[in-house]
């Protein structure tokens, strides 16, 4: 396979006609290597259009929506941000190069592991993996300037929505199979909320290890 090739594919084929036009962004998916955060056995499948397992009930999301994500959160240089769901790091690896600092939480050992070595292999130097259930939300480190949830939810809990700064931005999958909304929600200075849904797709829906329900990512 010719690795650039297939790179320089996804990104015209598939995400540029997904209404991603910010050519930073664009720019950017050619320096953060998505095969490094590829599982060996499926590296061929670094730059399909779908999602890729990670074991574990996890996979990657979509190339187009990692992307568009990431654009519609305009993130700066100095902000700090949570991503909730780490997976194989590749979505905290475009957020770190984006911001100032990332924590990024797992819920599975094996995967955080796995998503720790990706990510110093690919230079990221600042983004922390965390592991716990953040389902909630990650208190440790808030208030966040942006928070991402890399799965769906059934519905957005305030705790999360309580952790952001005033002007943050946070990105959720809200719904279940067949329809979940990409939801971005702000919060305002004057601590009021607005909502905009980006698009519906579906996605891998978050793991919740707290009691009860159990949800698989």
């Amino acid at each position: 396979m010719d690795i650039e090739q297939a790179r320089f594919n996804m990104v015209e084929q598939q995400i540029r006609p997904w209404d991603v036009l910010d050519q930073d962004i664009l720019d950017l998916l050619f320096v953060v290597r998505r095969e490094i955060f590829v599982p060996a056995p499926l590296r061929e499948l670094a730059f399909v259009d779908g999602v890729i397992p990670l074991g574990h009930g996890a996979a990657m999301l979509e190339p187009k929506i990692e992307a568009r994500v990431l654009q519609e959160l305009h993130l700066r240089s100095t902000d700090t941000v949570l991503e909730i769901g780490t997976g194989s790091g590749y979505m905290a690896a475009l957020l770190g190069a984006r911001a100032s600092h990332v924590t990024t939480v797992e819920i599975e050992p094996a995967l955080a592991g796995t998503a720790r070595e990706n990510l110093i292999a690919a230079g990221a130097l600042n983004v922390r993996v965390e592991t716990g259930d953040a389902a909630q939300g990650w208190p440790t480190h808030a208030p966040y300037d942006a928070i991402v949830v890399s799965g769906g939810l059934p519905t957005l809990p305030q705790e999360l929505v309580a952790q952001l700064r005033p002007g943050g931005r946070l990105i959720a999958f809200i719904g279940e199979a067949p329809v979940m909304e990409a939801t971005l929600v702000k919060l305002n200075a004057d601590g009021s909320q607005s909502r905009e849904v980006l698009f519906e797709t579906v996605v891998p829906t978050l793991r919740n290890a707290r009691g009860g329900q159990r949800f698989v990512f």
